[in-house]
């Protein structure tokens, strides 16, 4: 073919290789991996236990957010393991969750308006023993409110990392719908998110977890050290089949999710139940491969 300037060129040539990847992403479109450690029938037990207590009344469609221990059993019988968090309502409480747990500590506040919120000043980070520990929830209580208001915990150092953000809803057009992201208010302005079906295959969350503008972060960006992003793809999936396994899993929230040159550590997480109603769908539906 004969195009009237090279820039038209270019972008059929362009045009020509996003086609032929897509081929053959279509000829290998990536599998729903089996993990031997999901406790699926377990999980199922827990699920409804949890929504007998929780809904006795409640009517169908309508979720409730799972108490935390609940809800940290729940994810860790499909292997998500989250960091334990102690309450500290007063300074001798928190020096004791410290000792318990070990230092370093973070010191955090659960506040909504506060809650993940370190440029406010609600997260103390690398607290390295009891008087330091003591002084910061004294500065912690004298600016920003009262332990009542504030909500402070105790909570482990983990390794260094990125921190990022994973969750699962359900979209009433689109279904179960997996999300990923940077943690931080650039992010979320930006919304520079991305979303995937559920249940996810391998593939997908691979490009999932590049295809944010921010992944350079992940993979070395200025000489940083790369990530553990296979622990990350990993985690995804787990997520992803939590949900495509229970329906009444509606909700799932993991942040911040640490990924280190070296694993990854869940430092908070939420879920939200919902008994299912009833459906004859059966699921996504693929365009057959020709």
């Amino acid at each position: 073919p004969a195009y009237p300037a090279a820039e038209r060129a270019v972008r059929a040539l362009a045009e020509a290789v996003r086609y032929a990847a897509w081929r053959r992403e279509a000829a290998e479109p990536g599998r729903v991996p089996e993990y031997d450690d999901i406790q699926e029938a377990a999980a199922g037990a827990d699920i409804e236990r949890l929504l007998d207590r929780l809904t006795p009344d409640a009517p169908t469609g309508r979720s409730v957010p799972v108490p935390p221990q609940d809800a940290e059993a729940l994810l860790a019988r499909y292997g998500i393991h989250t960091r334990p968090v102690l309450p500290a309502p007063d300074p001798d409480t928190a020096v004791r969750a410290a000792a318990r747990l070990g230092y370093p500590v973070a010191l955090k506040t659960t506040a909504p308006h506060l809650r993940h919120r370190a440029d406010l000043g609600g997260v103390r980070l690398d607290i390295a023993g009891e008087a330091e520990l003591r002084r910061t929830y004294s500065e912690l209580t004298d600016f920003l409110g009262s332990p009542e208001e504030l909500r402070p915990v105790v909570q482990s150092m983990v390794p260094r990392g990125v921190d990022t953000v994973i969750r699962a809803a359900i979209d009433p057009a689109a279904g179960a719908v997996l999300s990923f992201g940077l943690a931080g208010a650039p992010s979320q302005l930006l919304g520079d998110i991305a979303h995937r079906l559920i249940p996810a295959t391998d593939r997908e969350v691979a490009e999932q977890i590049r295809s944010i503008r921010a992944a350079p972060l992940l993979f070395g960006w200025r000489g940083s050290q790369p990530v553990d992003t296979a622990a990350l793809e990993e985690l995804l999936l787990r997520v992803s089949r939590l949900v495509d396994d229970h329906p009444e899993v509606v909700g799932v929230d993991l942040e911040p999710v640490v990924v280190a040159p070296h694993g990854l550590s869940v430092l908070g997480a939420t879920v939200r139940l919902a008994r299912a109603p009833a459906t004859t769908d059966l699921g996504p539906r693929r365009l057959p491969t020709y």
